[in-house]
């Protein structure tokens, strides 16, 4: 794997190294499709709208969410392709070289 893609991955695992970021990644994976907006959101987080914005903007950033203008409001969603792209990253070499988790046990997992 390119030394680029790498760093793409650690700067994306690093965006949600914190436990608000991965509330609100947890959070818009539990709204997908739809997603949800900013208000949204800050209500069920219990967020300020300044750190919200911050965290959203940081997600952003790496391509976690992905946000879409709809009159007035933003409304965020999780970014599901860049997060398969990250998963697949972590179990590529354990499902397919070493076996140290079948592939079935981690589909098991996400059900």
């Amino acid at each position: 794997m390119a030394t680029d893609q790498i760093l793409r991955f650690a700067d994306q695992f690093a965006a949600m190294g914190t436990e608000s970021r991965l509330r609100i990644m947890q959070l818009l994976l539990s709204a997908h499709p739809d997603g949800m907006v900013v208000g949204e959101i800050q209500e069920a987080l219990d967020i300020s709208g300044s750190t919200l914005s911050h965290h959203l903007d940081k997600l952003k950033n790496e391509e976690l969410v992905v946000v879409e203008r709809i009159g007035t409001f933003l409304r965020y969603r999780a970014n599901v392709e860049t997060l398969q792209e990250l998963l697949a990253f972590l179990y590529a070499e354990c499902c397919t070289r070493n076996r140290a988790i079948k592939p079935r046990d981690i589909v098991q997992i996400c059900k």
